[in-house]
């Protein structure tokens, strides 16, 4: 026998399991249950909501205001920075540019979340990030009344303002500070002082953090503790591909919060994407990727999340020189003209990425929250039932590379149900939503107890409506 046959009759039972193996994996059925009967609470899907900001001093996704309310989410958060020019001179205030982006989160039902972030060049006449308290903390107090009396007397609804973004990082993260624990907290009793005077029923906090491990954050709580300034959010970012370690980093938080049991602070992840360096290829990747992190906030108990961005936008280097130093505009430039981007629900030129439609999708849940647990560890799933429309609404997708068969167990239906089902389809050659919501022929389910099969390819997703008619 030839070393060549010899080769073939080794490898024949290799192929042969690797091919079983394949059939296994594509054959692979999670069991989900679901009692329609069996409630557990609002579902409140508008707490994840999406933020935009920190790039210009533009409405920079004026056009797509519409599609955005579509998503319904409860807030917004808006970067406040330097070229708005909100203090031209002393005493003298200037509010136009920063209204228009105000207006516009508005516009979608949404509130902003401001987030103050500037330093206007007549008490910051020197640009350096390390320097991070005005000349006058008198002159800043007013400018920060000023602006919150504003937005009051506008009837703008504005209830969060965040003190600082990215305070531990500094102009890496875009931003003109970096502060230290001791600083930082200094920089926030001068600042909330001011909110709370212009608006008492203001919430205040921060610090967004870069790293939500950073020494800021204890400082802040330990200093918010011991009655020297009121705290009522948390705030921290992260970028990262897995969403088990962003879910991390809400318990390590969370566990950190209960060091300190006089405070309850609500909780903001405010800043999160994919690890947007290296983000992964996979097209169908980054909708399923949001579609598994809000269910891994969600079963962290986190109170709002905040995905950056709405909307990809090539920024001024000329801006940021204003108020940071050469190196760190440049770095901005760098990063947001020349870099490939994955940030934006909507890229560059405007198109509608496939991430777009997986909070379309989230959006979908509306109503009370009906469990649906799973004990797989990369299927999971949604449900609601909404008494206004008539209809449950389940969300389930696969966060595995391998195909996945769901079979649905569905008890206690009442009546009648028709079932709609679409599939998210981030491959498809346009953005036209009939085809990336890729719809199934319509069927109709009988009462009592029923099963539906879903078939899911890696990373798929499928949201399912069972609507009543009457």
């Amino acid at each position: 026998m030839t070393d060549r046959l010899v080769s073939r009759w080794v490898l024949f039972p290799a192929l042969l399991l690797m091919a079983s193996l394949t059939v296994i994996a594509q054959n692979r059925t999670v069991p989900l249950r679901l009692n329609l009967k069996d409630t557990a609470g609002h579902m409140e899907m508008d707490r994840f909501a999406l933020g935009q900001g920190g790039l210009s001093e533009e409405p920079m996704w004026a056009d797509r205001a519409a599609e955005i309310r579509d998503l319904h989410p409860r807030v917004i958060r808006l970067f406040i920075q330097e070229y708005f020019d909100l203090l031209p001179d002393h005493g003298r205030y200037h509010w136009e540019k920063l209204d228009e982006s105000v207006d516009l989160i508005r516009k979608t039902g949404a509130t902003p979340l401001m987030n103050i972030d500037f330093k206007p060049r007549v008490l910051y006449p020197t640009v350096d990030e390390k320097i991070v308290d005005p000349t006058s903390y008198e002159e800043w107090e007013q400018l920060i009344y000023q602006m919150v009396l504003h937005y009051k007397e506008r009837g703008s609804k504005i209830r969060y303002w965040e003190v600082s973004n990215e305070p531990d990082i500094g102009e890496n993260g875009g931003c003109p500070y970096l502060f230290t624990p001791e600083n930082y907290t200094r920089y926030y009793q001068h600042t909330v002082a001011a909110v709370m005077r212009a608006d008492p029923e203001a919430r205040v906090g921060g610090p967004a953090l870069a790293y939500s491990g950073s020494p800021i954050l204890p400082a802040l709580l330990s200093f918010c503790e011991a009655g020297k300034a009121p705290l009522h959010f948390v705030s921290w970012h992260i970028y990262n591909s897995d969403p088990v370690k962003i879910r991390g980093t809400i318990d390590h938080v969370k566990g950190l919060l209960a060091k300190y049991p006089s405070l309850h602070p609500e909780t903001f992840l405010n800043e999160w994407n994919m690890a947007l360096r290296d983000p992964p290829t996979d097209p169908q990747y980054q909708p399923c990727f949001i579609t598994e992190t809000a269910y891994q906030m969600k079963a962290g108990g986190l109170d709002y999340s905040c995905y950056y961005h709405i909307k990809d936008y090539h920024v001024e280097l000329e801006h940021f020189a204003q108020f940071m130093s050469p190196v760190g505009a440049g770095l901005m430039a760098r990063w947001w003209n020349r870099s490939s981007q994955w940030d934006g629900l909507f890229d560059f030129q405007n198109r509608v990425r496939p991430s777009y439609f997986a909070f379309k999708l989230l959006a979908r849940l509306t109503g009370e929250r009906l469990r649906l647990d799973s004990g797989d560890s990369s299927v999971h799933a949604f449900a609601t039932w909404d008494p206004k429309l008539l209809t449950y609404n389940i969300l389930v997708w696969n966060y595995s590379t391998k195909p996945a068969q769901v079979d649905l167990a569905v008890e206690g239906a009442s009546s009648d149900l028709t079932l709609r089902q679409i599939f998210l389809d981030a491959t498809a050659p346009t953005d036209d939503e009939n085809v990336r919501l890729r719809p199934l022929p319509a069927r109709h389910l009988k009462a009592g107890d029923m099963r539906i099969k879903v078939d899911l390819g890696g990373y798929g997703i499928s949201f399912l409506a069972l609507e009543k008619n009457r």
